[in-house]
């Protein structure tokens, strides 16, 4: 986890309104024409960023779009940068939402046949401390469907990933690869999902932009070979990999420029 920067109070104010204004647009039902029974859902994307060790604001941000239902990659992006934007709490999608949407925004330029249907994003939706997590963030600003999925659980409304994890563990639900996560109040805000009914480390999904957590969830499922769904996996494996090849020479660089790479 990139370490917390400074931010003037001011600042989070406006970020604070902006994140409010843009959860007013959110919309938490199916809201597209393919159906997930047919054969009309073919491309489904997947972003991802990692950060160098040796420099937490060096990053490679990448985009992947997988072909349905091979799981085949069709596309992939990348955006390798230097950020100016401190990591806050709360507030994540104002430091990768943006080299993200260009990603995507490039896509939508070239007219490009395989601009994904659904996105996938390593990050939360609606299971976030303020209800809007970057999946929620980058669904509305590029409307698009999205859905988050996180490798760890924000303790929000009482949740808890420790509960979570015995609650797979019970006896009656030894054959469940679903447990919805209902906070104190009674809101459902995602669930805890395992792939195979042996994997100890639940991931979990909760509703971006434009899409239900029942579809959200039959995505994922159509989308795991392993722990987490294969667009994310492959976007992480390939930010990680170009990352590392190209870092060293860069790091030095007091500015590094945006540099990209498109493989269809």
């Amino acid at each position: 986890m990139e370490e917390e920067g400074a931010l003037s109070e001011n600042q989070l104010k406006n970020w604070t309104e902006e994140q409010d204004g843009l959860k007013k647009k959110l919309i938490v039902y199916d809201d597209f024409t393919w159906k997930l029974s047919s054969s009309m859902l073919k491309y489904v994307g997947g972003v991802d960023m990692s950060f160098s060790k040796e420099d937490s604001s060096v990053a490679c941000a990448c985009l992947v779009v997988l072909e349905l239902p091979s799981l085949s990659l069709v596309y992939h992006d990348f955006s390798f940068l230097r950020l100016h934007v401190p990591y806050i709490p709360g507030f994540l999608a104002f430091r990768e939402a943006p080299v993200l949407l260009q990603l995507l925004q490039k896509m939508k330029d070239d007219k490009n046949p395989f601009y994904p249907q659904v996105l996938l994003v390593d990050g939360n939706g609606i299971l976030h401390p303020r209800g809007f997590g970057l999946a929620c963030h980058l669904g509305v600003l590029a409307n698009l469907p999205t859905i988050g999925v996180g490798k760890n659980l924000h303790h929000v409304d009482g949740l808890n990933q420790s509960e979570v994890r015995r609650s797979f563990q019970l006896k009656e639900n030894e054959h469940e690869q679903v447990i919805t996560l209902v906070g104190n109040s009674g809101l459902t805000w995602g669930v805890g999902f395992r792939p195979t009914l042996s994997s100890l480390k639940p991931i979990y999904v909760s509703v971006g932009h434009r899409i239900s957590l029942d579809s959200a969830v039959n995505i994922v499922k159509m989308t795991c070979k392993y722990r987490v769904p294969e667009p994310i996996r492959q976007a992480d494996m390939r930010s990680r990999a170009y990352l590392q090849k190209h870092q060293l020479s860069l790091l030095k660089e007091p500015e590094l420029q945006p540099t990209d790479q498109t493989e269809h």
